[in-house]
């Protein structure tokens, strides 16, 4: 375990889990997901961030699967540590995609969990990114119906970016400050109703 590990682990601060991205480098919506997560940080909150290259780490969910990989269960208990989330998935085809939808599979695993059941109760971000509007609403109403499926709360302001038109930066922004603005708003909701989960 590095020291970064060791840190975080002794951070008692709650925390919030980010999911998102696309296999194949930094995507937009890894950026864009960034965004809110930093936000949440400003709140108080620690931050984990499972981007694009770590889902691809994550064998196709298999529920009759002896026992799961080391990088699975490190994600799956980040997630019951967790206090809040935040989700950004691209609009692949009209819904979210399958990097994304496999990662939100393997919270089977929390199904039996005593303290907390899937997501219950949990203050849970969206996001959506899509290279026009038409996949951004389906994709934000895909996420919307899993997180109430794992009886999570979806916060009422979702984040919905128009990757045509929006460009992000490697140094985490963005060319339109009113998404970037946006993307706070979805950090800032978590980080608020985060503590009325914990309560």
């Amino acid at each position: 375990m590095s020291g970064e590990e060791k840190a975080f682990q002794l951070d008692d601060r709650p925390l919030v889990v980010g999911i998102g991205g696309t296999i194949g480098g930094i995507s937009s919506t890894e950026r864009a997901l960034r965004i809110a997560l930093d936000a949440a940080g400003e709140q108080g909150f620690r931050t984990r961030l499972f981007g694009g290259a770590d889902m691809a780490k994550f064998p196709l969910y298999d529920p009759k699967a002896p026992g799961r990989t080391a990088e699975e269960q490190e994600f799956v208990d980040a997630v019951r540590g967790a206090s809040a989330l935040i989700i950004a998935s691209p609009g692949y085809h009209g819904s979210i995609s399958g990097v994304v939808k496999n990662a939100l599979d393997l919270l089977e695993e929390t199904a039996r969990d005593a303290e907390r059941t899937y997501l219950a109760d949990m203050p849970v971000g969206l996001i959506a990114t899509a290279y026009g509007w038409q996949a951004t609403g389906s994709t934000i109403a895909a996420l919307r119906s899993i997180v109430h499926a794992l009886r999570g709360w979806p916060t009422p302001f979702a984040a919905a970016i128009n990757s045509a038109i929006t460009k992000f930066d490697a140094e985490g922004g963005a060319n339109d400050p009113a998404v970037v603005e946006q993307l706070r708003m979805v950090g800032k909701q978590v980080a608020r109703f985060a503590p009325l989960a914990r309560g």
